[in-house]
Protein backbone atom coordinates (compact mmCIF):
# COMPACT_ATOMS: atom_id res chain seq x y z
CA UNK A 1 0.00 0.00 0.00
CA UNK A 2 0.88 3.44 -0.81
CA UNK A 3 2.55 5.56 2.50
CA UNK A 4 0.95 9.15 1.80
CA UNK A 5 2.38 11.87 4.42
CA UNK A 6 1.60 15.60 5.06
CA UNK A 7 4.46 17.77 4.36
CA UNK A 8 2.91 21.37 4.20
CA UNK A 9 0.09 22.92 6.72
CA UNK A 10 -1.86 26.10 6.36
CA UNK A 11 -5.09 27.93 8.16
CA UNK A 12 -6.77 30.92 9.16
CA UNK A 13 -8.94 30.77 11.98
CA UNK A 14 -11.41 32.35 15.03
CA UNK A 15 -7.58 32.04 16.70
CA UNK A 16 -5.18 32.96 14.44
CA UNK A 17 -4.56 33.81 10.80
CA UNK A 18 -1.80 31.22 10.28
CA UNK A 19 -1.31 27.84 11.89
CA UNK A 20 0.98 29.03 14.35
CA UNK A 21 -1.20 31.38 16.15
CA UNK A 22 -3.68 29.21 16.07
CA UNK A 23 -2.23 26.62 17.86
CA UNK A 24 -0.62 28.84 20.38
CA UNK A 25 -4.20 30.36 21.15
CA UNK A 26 -5.68 26.56 21.57
CA UNK A 27 -2.91 25.77 23.50
CA UNK A 28 -3.45 28.24 25.70
CA UNK A 29 -6.89 27.82 26.00
CA UNK A 30 -8.19 30.60 23.81
CA UNK A 31 -12.13 30.76 22.53
CA UNK A 32 -12.63 31.96 19.34
CA UNK A 33 -16.36 33.15 20.40
CA UNK A 34 -16.59 36.66 19.91
CA UNK A 35 -20.10 38.90 20.00
CA UNK A 36 -21.34 40.12 16.89
CA UNK A 37 -21.23 44.03 16.51
CA UNK A 38 -23.16 44.28 13.11
CA UNK A 39 -26.66 45.81 12.81
CA UNK A 40 -28.13 43.03 11.56
CA UNK A 41 -27.34 40.67 14.74
CA UNK A 42 -29.41 43.19 17.00
CA UNK A 43 -32.58 40.99 16.75
CA UNK A 44 -31.03 37.46 16.17
CA UNK A 45 -31.24 35.13 19.46
CA UNK A 46 -27.85 34.26 19.06
CA UNK A 47 -25.59 37.56 18.74
CA UNK A 48 -22.23 35.44 18.50
CA UNK A 49 -20.11 33.89 16.56
CA UNK A 50 -16.51 32.14 15.69
CA UNK A 51 -15.44 34.55 13.09
CA UNK A 52 -11.90 34.60 11.63
CA UNK A 53 -9.26 36.72 13.70
CA UNK A 54 -7.71 37.89 10.53
CA UNK A 55 -9.99 39.15 7.65
CA UNK A 56 -8.39 37.38 4.64
CA UNK A 57 -9.04 40.20 2.21
CA UNK A 58 -6.25 42.02 4.43
CA UNK A 59 -4.15 39.19 2.68
CA UNK A 60 -4.93 39.12 -0.71
CA UNK A 61 -4.94 41.44 -3.32
CA UNK A 62 -7.85 43.38 -4.41
CA UNK A 63 -8.71 41.59 -7.57
CA UNK A 64 -8.79 38.75 -5.63
CA UNK A 65 -11.32 40.35 -3.10
CA UNK A 66 -13.48 41.66 -5.73
CA UNK A 67 -13.66 38.48 -7.47
CA UNK A 68 -13.35 35.84 -4.22
CA UNK A 69 -16.09 35.14 -2.28
CA UNK A 70 -15.02 34.90 1.80
CA UNK A 71 -15.03 31.35 2.08
CA UNK A 72 -12.72 31.05 -1.49
CA UNK A 73 -10.36 34.23 0.27
CA UNK A 74 -9.74 32.04 3.29
CA UNK A 75 -8.69 28.98 1.08
CA UNK A 76 -6.33 31.31 -0.82
CA UNK A 77 -4.58 32.27 2.19
CA UNK A 78 -4.34 28.56 3.60
CA UNK A 79 -3.42 27.29 0.82
CA UNK A 80 0.01 29.73 0.06
CA UNK A 81 0.76 29.00 3.74
CA UNK A 82 0.81 24.91 3.37
CA UNK A 83 2.28 25.31 0.12
CA UNK A 84 5.29 27.41 1.43
CA UNK A 85 5.47 25.04 3.86
CA UNK A 86 5.85 21.97 1.79
CA UNK A 87 8.47 23.81 0.01
CA UNK A 88 6.74 24.97 -3.11
CA UNK A 89 7.09 21.76 -4.35
CA UNK A 90 8.23 21.41 -8.39
CA UNK A 91 5.35 19.25 -9.12
CA UNK A 92 4.54 18.27 -12.65
CA UNK A 93 1.50 19.69 -12.68
CA UNK A 94 -0.85 16.62 -14.21
CA UNK A 95 0.53 15.07 -10.61
CA UNK A 96 -1.40 17.73 -8.44
CA UNK A 97 -4.65 17.46 -7.18
CA UNK A 98 -7.02 19.72 -5.12
CA UNK A 99 -9.54 18.50 -2.93
CA UNK A 100 -11.09 21.76 -0.74
CA UNK A 101 -14.39 20.52 1.05
CA UNK A 102 -17.08 22.65 2.26
CA UNK A 103 -20.87 22.75 3.41
CA UNK A 104 -22.31 25.77 1.57
CA UNK A 105 -19.79 27.25 -0.46
CA UNK A 106 -20.42 30.99 -1.64
CA UNK A 107 -23.51 31.30 0.53
CA UNK A 108 -22.38 34.72 1.76
CA UNK A 109 -22.09 35.70 -2.42
CA UNK A 110 -25.41 34.39 -3.48
CA UNK A 111 -27.46 36.52 -0.27
CA UNK A 112 -25.63 39.42 -1.01
CA UNK A 113 -25.97 39.45 -4.81
CA UNK A 114 -29.98 38.44 -4.10
CA UNK A 115 -30.38 41.46 -2.07
CA UNK A 116 -29.34 43.34 -4.96
CA UNK A 117 -31.12 42.26 -7.47
CA UNK A 118 -34.09 42.57 -5.42
CA UNK A 119 -33.59 46.28 -4.30
CA UNK A 120 -31.06 47.76 -7.48
CA UNK A 121 -31.90 45.21 -10.54
CA UNK A 122 -30.39 42.70 -12.72
CA UNK A 123 -27.97 45.01 -13.87
CA UNK A 124 -26.24 45.63 -10.52
CA UNK A 125 -25.38 42.09 -10.09
CA UNK A 126 -21.57 41.30 -10.09
CA UNK A 127 -20.66 39.17 -13.35
CA UNK A 128 -18.80 37.23 -10.90
CA UNK A 129 -21.65 36.10 -8.64
CA UNK A 130 -21.67 32.31 -10.13
CA UNK A 131 -18.07 31.78 -9.76
CA UNK A 132 -18.34 33.18 -6.57
CA UNK A 133 -21.18 31.16 -4.53
CA UNK A 134 -20.68 27.82 -6.59
CA UNK A 135 -19.13 25.41 -3.58
CA UNK A 136 -16.52 24.20 -5.98
CA UNK A 137 -15.19 27.57 -6.07
CA UNK A 138 -12.72 27.51 -3.31
CA UNK A 139 -11.20 24.36 -4.95
CA UNK A 140 -11.02 26.11 -8.41
CA UNK A 141 -9.12 28.98 -7.26
CA UNK A 142 -6.77 27.24 -5.36
CA UNK A 143 -6.17 24.71 -8.49
CA UNK A 144 -5.68 28.26 -9.83
CA UNK A 145 -3.33 29.14 -7.86
CA UNK A 146 -0.93 26.23 -7.84
CA UNK A 147 -1.58 25.40 -11.35
CA UNK A 148 -3.38 22.09 -10.54
CA UNK A 149 -4.09 19.94 -13.74
CA UNK A 150 -4.85 16.02 -12.21
CA UNK A 151 -8.06 17.13 -10.74
CA UNK A 152 -10.04 19.81 -8.77
CA UNK A 153 -12.74 18.30 -6.58
CA UNK A 154 -15.05 19.69 -3.94
CA UNK A 155 -16.35 17.02 -0.86
CA UNK A 156 -19.87 18.79 0.59
CA UNK A 157 -20.86 16.46 3.28
CA UNK A 158 -21.95 19.09 5.72
CA UNK A 159 -19.62 19.07 8.75
CA UNK A 160 -17.94 15.98 7.64
CA UNK A 161 -16.80 17.86 4.33
CA UNK A 162 -13.00 18.69 4.87
CA UNK A 163 -12.13 15.49 6.49
CA UNK A 164 -14.18 13.70 3.49
CA UNK A 165 -11.65 15.87 1.00
CA UNK A 166 -8.80 14.45 3.18
CA UNK A 167 -10.05 10.91 2.62
CA UNK A 168 -10.67 11.25 -1.12
CA UNK A 169 -7.00 13.19 -1.35
CA UNK A 170 -6.11 9.86 -0.04
CA UNK A 171 -7.51 7.60 -2.43
CA UNK A 172 -6.35 9.93 -5.08
CA UNK A 173 -3.05 9.45 -4.35
CA UNK A 174 -3.12 5.69 -3.58
CA UNK A 175 -5.30 5.02 -6.89
CA UNK A 176 -1.82 6.39 -8.96
CA UNK A 177 -3.56 9.84 -9.89
CA UNK A 178 -1.67 12.28 -8.21
CA UNK A 179 1.61 12.28 -6.49
CA UNK A 180 0.46 15.70 -4.37
CA UNK A 181 -2.66 16.40 -2.99
CA UNK A 182 -3.91 20.22 -1.22
CA UNK A 183 -6.34 18.86 0.79
CA UNK A 184 -9.40 20.23 3.77
CA UNK A 185 -12.20 22.23 3.88
CA UNK A 186 -12.93 25.62 4.30
CA UNK A 187 -16.62 27.71 5.48
CA UNK A 188 -17.75 31.31 5.30
CA UNK A 189 -21.30 31.60 6.26
CA UNK A 190 -21.64 33.64 9.37
CA UNK A 191 -24.65 35.49 8.25
CA UNK A 192 -28.08 36.23 9.48
CA UNK A 193 -30.22 33.45 7.89
CA UNK A 194 -28.03 30.59 8.57
CA UNK A 195 -27.81 31.54 11.74
CA UNK A 196 -31.50 32.05 12.47
CA UNK A 197 -31.86 28.82 10.93
CA UNK A 198 -30.06 26.70 12.98
CA UNK A 199 -31.34 29.10 16.42
CA UNK A 200 -34.72 27.72 15.10
CA UNK A 201 -33.53 24.25 14.84
CA UNK A 202 -32.23 24.58 18.71
CA UNK A 203 -28.84 23.85 17.53
CA UNK A 204 -27.09 26.42 18.56
CA UNK A 205 -25.55 28.16 21.96
CA UNK A 206 -27.44 30.58 23.16
CA UNK A 207 -25.00 32.21 25.64
CA UNK A 208 -25.87 35.10 24.62
CA UNK A 209 -23.66 36.90 27.18
CA UNK A 210 -21.23 34.24 27.39
CA UNK A 211 -19.67 33.78 24.42
CA UNK A 212 -16.14 32.51 25.11
CA UNK A 213 -17.86 29.86 27.19
CA UNK A 214 -20.46 28.90 25.32
CA UNK A 215 -19.20 25.73 22.94
CA UNK A 216 -18.44 22.78 25.22
CA UNK A 217 -19.17 19.85 23.47
CA UNK A 218 -19.13 17.53 26.09
CA UNK A 219 -20.44 19.56 29.29
CA UNK A 220 -23.25 18.47 30.77
CA UNK A 221 -24.29 21.87 30.63
CA UNK A 222 -23.95 22.42 26.65
CA UNK A 223 -27.05 24.30 24.47
CA UNK A 224 -25.33 23.58 21.36
CA UNK A 225 -22.78 24.32 18.83
CA UNK A 226 -21.12 28.04 17.87
CA UNK A 227 -21.32 29.14 14.56
CA UNK A 228 -17.52 29.53 12.94
CA UNK A 229 -15.72 30.05 9.46
CA UNK A 230 -12.22 29.70 8.43
CA UNK A 231 -10.18 27.19 6.38
CA UNK A 232 -7.50 24.34 6.84
CA UNK A 233 -5.36 22.59 4.48
CA UNK A 234 -2.49 20.35 4.15
CA UNK A 235 0.04 19.14 1.34
CA UNK A 236 -0.14 15.18 1.11
CA UNK A 237 2.34 13.72 -0.88
CA UNK A 238 3.01 10.24 -1.97
CA UNK A 239 6.15 9.04 1.10
CA UNK A 240 8.84 8.40 -1.71
CA UNK A 241 8.08 11.43 -3.73
CA UNK A 242 8.64 13.56 -0.86
CA UNK A 243 11.39 11.69 0.47
CA UNK A 244 13.57 11.75 -3.29
CA UNK A 245 12.69 15.81 -2.96
CA UNK A 246 14.03 15.63 0.88
CA UNK A 247 10.86 17.02 2.09
CA UNK A 248 10.33 16.51 5.65
CA UNK A 249 7.13 14.97 6.58
CA UNK A 250 4.73 16.29 9.37
CA UNK A 251 3.03 13.59 10.01
CA UNK A 252 1.68 10.39 8.40
CA UNK A 253 -1.68 9.60 6.90
CA UNK A 254 -2.33 5.83 7.55
CA UNK A 255 -5.99 6.06 6.42
CA UNK A 256 -9.37 6.59 6.41
CA UNK A 257 -12.82 5.46 6.32
CA UNK A 258 -15.96 6.85 5.48
CA UNK A 259 -19.74 5.35 6.28
CA UNK A 260 -23.37 6.51 6.17
CA UNK A 261 -25.72 5.81 8.90
CA UNK A 262 -29.38 5.80 6.63
CA UNK A 263 -30.96 7.09 9.90
CA UNK A 264 -31.96 10.38 9.61
CA UNK A 265 -30.77 13.98 7.93
CA UNK A 266 -29.30 15.78 11.56
CA UNK A 267 -29.47 13.21 14.19
CA UNK A 268 -26.61 10.47 14.50
CA UNK A 269 -28.04 6.31 14.51
CA UNK A 270 -28.26 6.18 18.32
CA UNK A 271 -26.07 2.99 18.58
CA UNK A 272 -22.77 4.76 17.42
CA UNK A 273 -22.63 0.94 15.46
CA UNK A 274 -22.29 2.53 12.18
CA UNK A 275 -19.77 5.18 13.35
CA UNK A 276 -17.68 2.81 14.59
CA UNK A 277 -17.59 0.84 11.50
Amino acid sequence: MTDVVVTGLGATTPLGGDVASSWEALLAGRSGARPLTEEWAEQLPVRFACTMAVDPATQLDRVHVRRLDRSQQAAIVAAREAWAQAGSPEVDPERLAVVVGTGVGGARTLLAQDDILEERGARKVSPHTVPMLMPNGPAAWVGIELGAQAGVHTTVSACSSGAEGISLALDLIRAGRADVVVAGGTEACVHPLPIAGFAQARAMSTRNDDPQGASRPYDKARDGFVMGEGCALMVLERADYAAARGAVPLATLAGAGITSDAYDIVQPEPSGRIQAR
